[in-house]
């Protein structure tokens, strides 16, 4: 384990709006979503670490997990959400936090998230050890392995 927070502080991390649209492996979108929380920039920046590895392994605290590649969780383009459209991240959607990545299909940002494990390999995670594509790009149609 790299770093670990208690909950104030990492509520008390630099937190970050982001409007972006999501993608449902199951065809349906939702346009102009509004989310709030801790970029994965700042994470890193908080632990001074640059990451170790090409892949990270999210987990949740219910056992799911999914792969993400490193490079689709900087720049900008990840964040630990807490909040979605102004108000605190409610257990159905995913709270009190839930990885966003909204330029992959949803499945890839796991509800419930308690950590990041960067790993040395891509590890495949729940639903795609059940055959869902490891990447997940929903304008590639990514679907399932074969896609």
């Amino acid at each position: 384990v790299l770093q670990e927070w208690d909950w104030t502080s990492f509520n008390a991390l630099p937190q970050t709006r982001m409007t972006r649209d999501i993608h449902c492996v199951t065809t349906w979108s939702k346009f102009d979503t509004a989310w709030e929380g801790v970029l994965i920039d700042d994470i890193l920046a908080e632990t001074a670490i640059e990451p170790p590895t090409g892949f990270t392994l999210a987990h949740s605290s219910d056992g799911y997990t999914t792969n993400v590649p490193v490079p689709d969780l900087v720049g900008g383009k990840a964040m630990v959400a807490l909040r979605y459209e102004g108000l605190p991240m409610t257990p159905d959607h995913g709270g009190p936090a839930r990885l966003l990545v909204p330029h992959l299909y949803f499945w890839k940002s796991a509800k419930w998230i308690t950590g990041l494990q960067f790993t040395q390999k891509d590890e495949l995670g729940f639903w795609e050890l059940r055959g869902y594509h490891r990447y997940g790009d929903p304008w590639l149609e990514q679907r399932y392995t074969d896609d």
